[in-house]
């Protein structure tokens, strides 16, 4: 009976952490995150930092295992939203930085 149960914790992490996939690809296709919320993303990502921590604390493999990818993509998302939503910036002060070369 306890292959069944942790078998049913593997599951419901696979689950619950491929919901995240989608997410992923999108924002990576579209170069844009601006629909997402980086506070929710950013107490979403502590949260679940702390259920890995909890699942390596009293060695509970699913929850740790699946934790640990779940945070690895809402990370990634993370990480995205900060590189698109900064990408206009960083090309209008390259772009400054290009005209001001160019007066001299």
């Amino acid at each position: 009976m306890q292959h069944v149960i942790e078998l049913m914790g593997y599951l419901a992490g696979l689950c619950t952490t491929a919901a995240f996939i989608p997410q992923v690809i999108m924002v990576w296709r579209q170069r844009s995150a601006q629909g997402i919320s980086l506070g929710m993303y950013l107490a979403f990502c502590f949260g679940v930092f702390l259920w890995l921590c909890y699942g390596l604390i009293i060695h509970a493999w699913p929850v740790a295992i699946n934790n640990a990818c779940t945070l690895v993509l809402a990370a990634s998302v993370l990480v995205m939203k900060w590189r698109f939503d900064h990408a206009p910036a960083r090309a209008a002060a390259r772009a400054a930085l290009g005209n001001a070369g160019q007066a001299s």
